[in-house]
């Protein structure tokens, strides 16, 4: 992984336009479960879809670190926009880790621009969204390969300029002989294949799509290397401390709205700041996120200086953190439901918008579930008796 950095120095600035602009659309976005498509504008005026990719390609040259921090700053306004950036970053770094020549020096460069969202394609009937295997098979047909693959789950796919799409490699005889390829828009016949009505993260629009058409075979992602490999090293990384920094930057800015409403001259009416059960439950929400951020950090931390992420101490740590984060800031939020009541808590037009916050947060343990890491986990915990800490 890339070594630490001390952040873009204009980074809070363009993160800043980006959620002033999902403000005005958030509530709309969230009723009519639509796309944000004036938030991903944003993004693409500010260059801000370019910012893991290197400058000597056009892109910002961000890190890791600044993934998370735009995550956190995302999260805080709209949980889905904050996983809509952080889901695209996380497959511009996988090109830009894993992309071999010719394609490296055809994608890098579009990507750097700053105008082209990538959406993941991973998921596949039957299998959820595990990423280590693949169902539908990729075909050859001369120098290029056929795609013919569904999804029940992209985010964003329909207002997606390119895809990375996980397909058996042709003529596999296993389900592990992965291969990710990239895929322009204008290389493929897209079709929504059903509606998207979910409980939370509406604005994500993950709806099913039906992907067919036909790439040249050097748009493999990392042909040489084994997708295990680009998995643990990248899109794990990316997609825990991603989901995990939108997670808890959603937590957070619906503790900083009810603390603006308790504070605030109506709230000091009608809210007892000296009430022992309510400062119990601020301190107990805060505490959570506390621990979680402490998490998130030391995990980043740990990514981005281990010679080996793929040993026990270090995935479990990064197992744990996503099963924390999606279960702590969830907690959190709904504990904040409690101190405040039915009216601030529960109801859709309150300024602290913990009924949505509630919402969407609900799914980050579904998000890749618990229970699949929590497996994983004790297989992990069993290799490392010594219980060592990464």
């Amino acid at each position: 992984m890339s070594a630490p950095a001390g952040g873009l120095p204009d980074l809070a600035e363009r993160i800043a336009h980006v959620t002033c602009v999902t403000e005005r659309h958030l509530t709309a976005a969230d009723r009519e479960a639509a796309f944000p498509v004036q938030a991903l504008d944003a993004l693409r005026d500010t260059g801000l879809l370019g910012l893991v990719v290197p400058t000597e390609y056009g892109g910002l040259g961000g890190t890791l670190r600044d993934v998370v921090d735009a995550g956190l700053a995302l999260g805080r306004c709209d949980m889905s926009v904050a996983l809509i950036y952080t889901m695209h970053c996380q497959q511009a770094a996988a090109a830009v880790e894993f992309a071999a020549e010719p394609l490296r020096s055809e994608l890098l460069p579009v990507l750097g621009a700053g105008r082209c969202y990538l959406a993941s394609v991973s998921t596949e009937s039957g299998k959820g969204g595990h990423l280590y295997s693949a169902r539908a098979a990729l075909s050859e047909q001369g120098a290029e390969l056929l795609v013919d693959r569904f999804a029940p789950v992209v985010t964003g796919g329909e207002h997606a300029d390119g895809f990375l799409i996980t397909m058996k490699n042709a003529g596999a005889t296993t389900d592990n002989d992965v291969a990710l390829v990239y895929a322009a828009r204008e290389q493929l016949v897209v079709e929504p294949a059903g509606d998207w009505q979910p409980m939370g993260m509406r604005a994500t629009h993950s709806a099913p799509l039906k992907l067919t058409g036909a790439v040249p075979g050097h748009q493999v992602i990392g042909p040489e290397v084994p997708f295990r490999d680009i998995a643990n090293r990248v899109l794990g990384p990316y997609a825990h401390l991603g989901w995990s920094a939108a997670w808890l930057g959603t937590a957070a800015g619906a503790l900083s709205r009810v603390l603006g409403l308790v504070r605030s001259p109506a709230g000091r009416k009608r809210f007892d700041v000296s009430s022992e059960l309510l400062l119990t439950r601020l301190s107990t929400a805060r505490q959570r996120l506390d621990a979680v951020h402490a998490q998130l950090r030391h995990t980043l931390a740990m990514v981005e200086s281990a010679d080996d992420i793929t040993a026990p101490a270090c995935q479990l740590l990064l197992n744990g953190l996503k099963i924390s984060a999606s279960e702590q800031c969830h907690t959190a939020v709904n504990d904040l439901i409690d101190a405040v009541g039915l009216q601030h808590g529960y109801l859709k037009d309150s300024p602290t918008r913990l009924e949505q916050a509630l919402r969407d947060l609900r799914s980050a343990a579904l998000n890749y579930k618990n229970d699949r890491l929590h497996l994983a986990g004790g297989k992990l915990t069993l290799l490392d008796r010594e219980v060592s800490f990464a």
